[in-house]
């Protein structure tokens, strides 16, 4: 499949790097999409990835298991049938290196057809790893997305195996909803966010119901789902 990337982005990846990649920029708390809550760093590791698989075949397995299987988001499940979603395995081993692949499936994104590709998992086993700098990295997809001119258009939601929500204990089920395998940036289409929430207005619900199901599942109950290959 071959997409047209029209705009030329090296002097704005430059800027940003500039601004957001300096040692003293100060780190923040980040909102993150359809959980109202802020995000503050995690202590300790999930271990999750017991299963080994590689990083999309993980990631593949969390979805129908976790997110689909117990029904965590119910937008997941048409888009991974329609095979709608575009799986990405970052070789990136640094900062520098994923923040210009994330520009590059930014542009591929919103090029696309939505039928084609509604949304991308980009999946980075290599690089912030420390939820601390993974929260920080998440200024720099922000300031992308501004850069590239296509903010209200795409957004980013974050995912990483040790995500912590403020005011929860490290070992706290609450953190399981975005606890995915490998640290992963989920690019998202506003326009069908906005679908989304209308087919489904009362999404504080969702947030409400999956507390309750990962409260009767516990953590024992998680890591025996996520490490069931059967």
């Amino acid at each position: 499949m071959e997409f047209t990337i029209t705009q030329d982005f090296p002097a704005g990846l430059d800027r940003l790097w500039a601004v957001f990649g300096r040692p003293d920029y100060p780190r923040r708390k980040y909102r993150a999409f359809g959980t109202g809550r802020l995000v503050e760093a995690a202590t300790r590791h999930s271990g999750d990835n017991a299963v080994e698989m590689n990083a999309i075949a993980a990631t593949r397995h969390w979805l129908e298991r976790a997110v689909i299987g117990l029904n965590l988001c119910p937008f997941a499940r048409a888009v991974h049938l329609k095979e709608q979603i575009r799986w990405v395995e970052s070789p990136a081993r640094d900062v520098p290196g994923l923040l210009a692949e994330l520009v590059h499936e930014l542009q591929l994104l919103a090029a696309a057809e939505p039928a084609t590709v509604e949304t991308t998992l980009l999946i980075h086993p290599h690089v912030l790893s420390d939820f601390l700098d993974y929260n920080d990295f998440l200024d720099l997809a922000d300031a992308a997305i501004e850069e590239l001119g296509l903010a209200g258009v795409l957004q980013v939601a974050s995912f990483h195996p040790d995500y912590r929500f403020a005011g929860t204990a490290p070992d706290d089920v609450d953190n399981l909803t975005n606890r995915s395998p490998h640290p992963m940036l989920h690019l998202l289409r506003e326009e069908s966010i906005a679908r989304a929430v209308a087919a489904f207005p009362d999404t504080a619900a969702i947030y409400e119901r999956n507390i309750a199901t990962l409260r009767r599942l516990g953590v024992e109950g998680w890591h025996r789902l996520m490490t069931d290959t059967a």
